[in-house]
């Protein structure tokens, strides 16, 4: 009577509208999908927003993994079944020590560093130990294989233990072609983990097994009017799109800016020449402004600079220094305050009004190259026949960059002006896919056309 998820899936179930997560209503499709029951109430209809999510979180629901915390709990549920069967104990109590000594010794057998390790990059030992696992999971399945239905304590750890080594040999037999696999690695613990390259047939079977309708929206699902990128990662081969134009007037609210005089973003002057070039927009703009970047270590770079100089003097705000929702809360709060963000002030950030009325960006948002998940897609297009810039790096980023563009304009009575400060976007032939899906703001080479911009918005001191 007082447990309040029992409590919430009553409410739901008496509700015409229930609003949840992705990951809740991931969740409850795989649990309809394999039998085991149901999280939400059945729908006639599913409106996912944020859509542009919506694929990878989904793909997180197609990893193979397990823990070594799932040992260890096993190893005390074991223990605490043999103190209470007398028939049971003699064998399971020394079986179930050695399961939790072996779940250490795994740990001792990998680096003490908290990082993740490729497969490929695992020690020797650590692949001795794991078979030493594997043949203790394998004898308890033996020892507990005939105990009785109606003993449901033990019955439930032989189910854990047979769910537990049929993971382990899903992920040991895994084809290195078909995703990746790696380890978890925490200062006491491990996790061993497959994650698949490509979950959209997976996916769009678990779209279409569905009786209901799917609505997916966002601003950031198509490539200029092309919806066949996220089409295509959600798996459905049938799917009506609707591109409904942007309520605001581009052409009078804004104005982007597209230095032409800046070095290529690999030489190491770049992010000093970006900042110089970008001061005299910050000193008109009045602060007010985001900085967008692509990696933490040309955020550090531009912070190190920006603290240095006497020129930038309105107050610094950077990711790190505290969290996300503190910062933006000072954001609001401070006068004329400039943040530097990366990945996570790209989107989901609402900012309305004039306090912030400049989003620069430092570089076209590629996902690095060293990625070994990104390196797996992209072989697997490849060996398909596809080409992995073209089908997968290319849209991914503009739908990206749409996405840090996007944190501008909020409402028809916002302004502003975007710098995007890569000149790849005007030197390359790409950079035409990127412009046509952008809004379409009046685009200048002139920082100065911005300073402009605000002097006539009556933003600055006349």
């Amino acid at each position: 009577d007082q447990c309040y998820i029992v409590s919430a899936r009553q409410a739901a179930m008496g509700a015409k509208i229930v609003v949840v997560n992705h990951h809740l209503l991931l969740a409850d499709l795989l649990l309809k999908e394999e039998g085991f029951g149901e999280l939400l109430p059945g729908a006639d209809a599913v409106i996912i927003d944020e859509a542009h999510q919506f694929p990878e979180i989904a793909q997180g629901f197609f990893n193979v993994s397990f823990s070594s915390r799932s040992l260890v709990d096993l190893s005390r549920d074991l223990k605490t079944e043999a103190f209470s069967q007398i028939a049971f104990s003699k064998k399971l109590l020394p079986a179930a020590e050695k399961l939790n000594k072996l779940a250490q010794d795994v740990r001792l057998s990998l680096p003490n560093i908290g990082n993740n390790l490729l497969w490929s990059d695992i020690p020797k030992a650590f692949s001795k130990k794991l078979k030493s696992l594997i043949l203790h999971l394998d004898f308890l399945i033996d020892q507990l294989q005939a105990v009785d239905e109606s003993n449901l304590g033990l019955r439930s750890c032989y189910e854990r233990i047979c769910v537990l080594a049929e993971r382990i040999e899903q992920i040991v037999s895994a084809s290195d072609v078909d995703g990746l696999r790696w380890l978890g690695l925490t200062k006491r613990g491990f996790s061993l983990n497959f994650t698949p390259v490509d979950t959209s047939t997976e996916l769009g079977s678990l779209l279409s097994n569905q009786i209901c309708s799917w609505v997916f929206t966002s601003a950031t699902l198509a490539v200029g009017d092309d919806f066949s990128h996220y089409q295509s990662r959600l798996g459905l081969k049938e799917i009506n799109k609707l591109k409904i134009p942007s309520p605001f007037d581009y052409q009078d609210s804004g104005l982007l800016i597209l230095p032409n005089d800046l070095p290529e973003p690999s030489e190491d002057i770049y992010t000093k020449r970006m900042l110089d070039k970008l001061l005299p927009l910050i000193m008109a703009s009045k602060g007010r402004a985001f900085l967008l970047f692509t990696s933490y270590r040309a955020l550090n770079q531009a912070s190190k600079i920006i603290k240095k100089s006497k020129s930038w003097s309105f107050p610094l705000l950077v990711q790190g220094d505290s969290s996300r929702s503190k910062l933006l809360e000072q954001f609001i709060a401070l006068s004329n305050p400039i943040l530097l963000g990366t990945a996570s002030f790209w989107e989901g950030v609402d900012i309305r009004g004039d306090g912030l009325v400049v989003v620069c960006i430092d570089r076209l948002p590629f996902t690095s190259p060293g990625d070994p998940m990104l390196k797996a897609r992209l072989d697997a297009i490849a060996r398909d026949g596809g080409q992995p810039f073209i089908d997968f790096q290319l849209p991914q980023a503009i739908l990206a960059l749409k996405q840090g563009v996007g944190r501008l304009i909020r409402d028809n009575k916002d302004y502003g002006v975007v710098v995007i400060c890569d000149p790849r976007l005007t030197s390359k032939s790409y950079g035409r896919k990127f412009l046509q899906s952008l809004p379409p703001f009046p685009i200048s080479n002139n920082i100065y056309d911005a300073v402009d911009f605000f002097y006539n918005k009556g933003s600055m001191d006349a």
